[in-house]
């Protein structure tokens, strides 16, 4: 490599991070994500990069288009997608060990995010998450900055309900996690109904790879319903807990069942209930998971 392509190097290597981030808020997706930062590595690579004056700048807005044509991409995909919809899990790798740089990206917000035009995602992360000023998201998206400004108000709206309103303690949601965990896979309804809440939402997603409802279980019937249909189901057959863990930032486990795949689950916990259930089950969303836990075995249950 020459010494501008090593310097080109390292000036994307301080940023990379950063670039990630707003990748993966975009797209809700880590292995998309990283094909975008090695895109955009490659086209900074190939530009002149003596006539850019604020790198930072450039690459956020190389990214965040690059993005754009991916999400209209996958827009086109979702139409044939089998079932609900969630993104891929960011699962934290030790459970001393908070990802922080994603930890605010929760589950609800990702799907909240999806919800929104490709337009309307970006305004709202840029400004609101990154702090770009408007004038700036502006130039990113070839709109005018009052063009920015509604584009970022009108996903505000859709995204303000996402937001957690009393954030659990790590301790109590490990504790509601561990109690949902044993309860329904003894199919032990009555625990279960104390800890649901009574608008509480079940996702499955398994993408037409792996059994999984076509449709969201909602409130507490419904989903208790399908809870015990899911502990008959497994009744007899092993499976083994890999950990409990911080899911996007909510507590949750990960699982291997008995067909030897790796499930995780993630709970959305609002006044001391289970809000929200969000399992996945795709295993090309499980891919990066699988890739960590062979390369870092757990010692053990945890």
């Amino acid at each position: 490599m020459s010494g501008a392509a090593e310097e080109a190097a390292a000036s994307f290597a301080l940023r990379r991070a950063d670039l990630q981030r707003i990748a993966y808020r975009m797209l809700g997706s880590l292995a998309d994500a990283e094909d975008v930062g090695q895109e955009a590595f490659v086209r900074w690579l190939r530009t002149d990069r003596g006539a850019v004056r604020e790198p930072a700048a450039f690459l956020r807005r190389m990214v965040t288009r690059l993005c754009l044509d991916q999400l209209r991409s996958a827009r086109r995909r979702r139409e044939f997608y089998f079932g609900p919809w969630l993104p891929e899990p960011l699962v934290e790798p030790e459970p001393a060990a908070q990802e922080a740089v994603y930890a605010d990206v929760t589950l609800p917000l990702l799907m909240a995010l999806d919800r929104l035009a490709p337009l309307e995602r970006a305004a709202f992360l840029l400004h609101d998450v990154f702090d770009v000023p408007f004038e700036d998201v502006a130039a990113t998206l070839e709109r005018s900055a009052e063009a920015c400004r509604q584009l970022a108000s009108r996903a505000r709206a859709h995204v303000r309900a996402t937001r957690p309103r009393f954030p659990v303690a790590r301790e109590r949601g490990r504790a509601l996690a561990a109690a949902f965990l044993e309860a329904s896979r003894d199919g032990d309804l009555e625990r279960l109904r104390g800890l649901l809440a009574e608008d509480v939402a079940l996702y499955s997603d398994g993408g037409g790879k792996r059994v999984a409802a076509s449709r969201p279980m909602l409130g507490q019937r419904e989903v208790l319903a399908a809870l015990a249909a899911i502990a008959r189901l497994q009744r007899g057959h092993e499976w083994t807990l890999i950990g409990y863990r911080a899911i996007n930032g909510l507590p949750g486990f990960v699982t291997r069942e008995a067909d030897g795949m790796l499930q995780t689950t993630a709970l959305l916990i609002e006044d001391d209930r289970i809000a929200g259930i969000f399992v996945v089950r795709n295993p090309d969303k499980l891919r990066r998971l699988e890739a960590d836990l062979a390369a870092n075995p757990p010692g053990g249950h945890i």
